[in-house]
Formats: structure tokens, sequence, C-alpha cells
């Protein structure tokens, strides 16, 4: 089993900082901020745009016939003075984040407050924060500075995405069918259509990326297309979702097994990419039973309340 530890290691992208020498000048290290600092900054930055700008809502209220259903964001004022602020049409999701998700030691864990915005809602199903959803999206800073963003939908596995990001993603139902058009194109009809605002902690926090300083709030417009209901991204037979064990909606966090994978030397894979949960060289899929309807049972031969797919002594 250790082996296929190793494998699955190999699809794991590991990025190595590499210090100075010794003879370069001293550099003054800043340490990371308190996640409760931060979040009233973020907070206190986010809600002045949701108050001073609006997105195009009289187009989505009422679409003009050549309307392509994409947000626009402007600022409240001049000619757009009487427009309706985005505070008024987003909705809130409140997730508590500990500062162990960012590596730090300050033993906080703090409520963050993301807000979501549905322009359109979509016609077709509801994907969890553990499945895998294709979408269409575009980030960027407060300032509007874009990082990132795809012109056509593309799939993503959200567990391998910013938290506030997925969690938002799940607020919105997709698509209802794939259509083509007369010219041998397709599209997907009546998918849903929004914003995601995201506070740093939710995000990078004190960590970066291409275009994107530390503690900095981001926005992402998004359209969603298409999802794998019940994704079962590690094939061990349980869908992703079903292995959140702690509820909170982040998979990522869950790892029954890490103890033995320390003790071998493995890379820590949490549940939903682990084949074997608890490592006892027995497959998960072997542990568990569906039925021909697909219902799950988790059988616990010993009766002490854990099943065997998490029971190393069953």
């Amino acid at each position: 089993m250790q082996m296929r530890k190793v494998v699955l290691a190999m699809t794991v992208f590991v990025f190595i900082l590499s210090c100075g020498n010794d003879d370069g000048p001293d550099v003054d290290l800043i340490p990371p901020q308190l996640l409760s600092d931060v979040v009233v900054e973020d907070e206190e930055a986010l809600q002045a745009y949701l108050q001073t700008h609006f997105y195009n809502y009289e187009d989505f209220e009422n679409p003009p016939a050549d309307f392509d259903f994409q947000v626009l964001l402007d600022t409240i004022a001049g000619v757009n003075s009487d427009k309706r602020p985005l505070a008024q049409d987003v909705e809130s999701i409140t997730i508590e984040v500990s500062s162990e998700d960012f590596d730090l030691d300050d033993n906080e864990t703090i409520p963050h407050t993301m807000y979501y915005l549905i322009a359109r809602q979509g016609e077709g199903g509801m994907p969890t924060s553990a499945d895998s959803t294709y979408i269409r999206y575009e980030g960027s800073l407060l300032n509007g500075n874009l990082f990132d963003g795809t012109s056509d939908y593309t799939w993503q596995y959200l567990p391998f995405f910013l938290r506030g990001y997925s969690q938002g993603i799940s607020k919105f139902r997709v698509g209802d069918a794939i259509v083509e058009n007369p010219d041998g194109t397709t599209e997907i009809s009546n998918g849903g259509v929004g914003i995601i605002f995201l506070p740093s902690g939710l995000a990078y926090f004190n960590g970066s990326s291409t275009g994107i300083p530390s503690y900095s709030p981001l926005i992402f417009k998004i359209s969603t297309g298409l999802y794998i209901p019940d994704t079962d991204y590690d094939g061990d037979g349980i869908p992703s979702i079903m292995e959140d064990l702690n509820g909170d909606g982040d998979v990522t966090n869950d790892n029954t097994d890490l103890e033995q994978e320390e003790a071998i030397r493995s890379p820590a894979f949490p549940n939903h990419l682990d084949p074997d949960d608890d490592e006892d060289g027995i497959l998960t899929r072997d542990e568990i039973i569906i039925d021909d309807q697909g219902n799950i049972s988790f059988p616990d031969d010993d009766n002490d309340g854990i099943p065997n797919y998490l029971d190393r002594d069953s």
C-alpha cells in the first residue's frame, strides 16, 4: 500500500522555495498578520466595494434580444449615481477559518463572511463544494485588476480550488441542457451566472499568486454550465462530499489515516483522494456495500461505532 501512496504522490505538484546565500543583504522578515486583524480589514474593504458598485441588473431583469448574460461591474457615480448598490443584492455565507489552515501558530478560529450574487439562477442541478463542475470564470482584485480567467467553460474539481470559491459555486445551479446551434457549435442553456466576493482568509491570505498580493479580497464572476453529481474523485465508491467527516463543507481537512501516513513517511492524502481511507491494506471500496440502486452502507464488524473503512482494527 505504501507504493500506491507513492504513485499518488507523483500527481501532486511540489513547489520548493530556495533561500539566498549568506553573502546577500539582510532581509527583515515580516511575520504574518493575525486572522482576527485581517478579517476586519477585509470586511471593511468588501463593504465599501459593495456599497459603491453595481452590476448590470437591468439587463438581467429585462434581457435585450442580443444580451450575452455576462455580468458587468461599475462604480455608482455620475450618470450611474442612481443605480442600486451590490450590497442590496448579495447574499452571504459565514465560514469558520482556523489559523492552522495557513500553517500559523496563533491558535485562532475566526468567522469569515463571504458574499455571492445570483444574477441568474441556473435551471439544472446544484453541485456541492466537492463536485467536478463545468465553469467559466474571471477573477479580479477589488481595484479591477484581472489575475485569471477562462474564455470558455472548463472542468474544475472544486476541492482543488480556493475554499471560498468552491463554497460559493455550490450556491448556483448549473444549466439544463447542451444545445447544438445551426453552425454545429454547442452551448449550455440556462446556466447560472453571478459573482462571488471573498475575504482573503477564504482565499490566499498571507500567501500570494500571480497578480494577487498577500491579504487580497477577491472577486470572481462565474457562469456554471454542468456538473458531475456525487463526484467520487478517488474512485473508492464514496462520493467526495460524503468524505467531509467533520461537516464543514471542506473535504481537504478530513484525513482518517494521517498518523499512519506520517509513520511510513507517505504524503498526506485526505480521504477524498485516498482509496484506502484507514491505511489497513484493504481498499475502501472493499469495506463498504453498494446495492443495485447505488445506495451505500457502511459495515461495522466489531460494533465499535466506527465503520470498517475508517477502522484499522476491523
